[in-house]
């Protein structure tokens, strides 16, 4: 990855790319079936963050081509506890947690400010040529992981403490 950003960099040019994030040790029961779900929300903070052209969670669109028997996460009892045996879902089913991780994808566009001359229009709509001076980051990937991290981390805390609220 390092090797492919300074190359990129090199060219004067910009790329964008995915970033995974996998959220463990989440209570049950967080979210909420019809409004609220978490999914959702993990989606809405996520697609909030500059430069964020995508959010799938679970096995999103790879599970697409799969029939529901194959994708069901069913549930078990594993030694006591309540589980599934499989995580299709990334940890999330109806919009509530289930125990096991989540896990979701972002997907990052690559930054539109280049250190190569590009054909614009001024106000005026006359055509000139842009050319970008100074320090620009050829990739947001590096310095957006912590942004991730965090936006989860809210999100996940948002829906904990109103779980407990409603729980009260």
């Amino acid at each position: 990855m390092e090797r492919l950003i300074l190359s990129v960099k090199a060219d004067g040019d910009t790329i964008g790319g995915i970033i995974t994030c996998v959220i463990q040790g989440c209570p049950v029961g967080l979210g909420e079936p019809a409004f609220s779900k978490l999914h959702a929300d993990l989606g809405a903070a996520m697609l909030g963050i500059n430069a964020v052209k995508g959010f799938e969670y679970g096995e999103g669109f790879s599970g697409v081509g799969q029939r529901g028997s194959e994708q069901n996460d069913l549930f078990i009892n594993d030694g006591g506890c309540i589980s599934t045996c499989t995580n299709h879902s990334g940890g999330i089913q109806g919009g509530i947690s289930n125990g096991q991780d989540i896990y979701f994808r972002v997907l990052f566009k690559p930054v539109a400010t280049q250190l190569r001359p590009q054909s614009t229009v001024n106000k005026d709509g006359d055509e000139i040529t842009l050319e970008v001076k100074g320090r620009h980051d050829p990739c947001v990937l590096p310095r957006a992981v912590p942004v991730v991290e965090a936006m989860a981390a809210m999100t996940i805390l948002d829906h904990y403490l109103l779980n407990k609220m409603v729980r009260m």
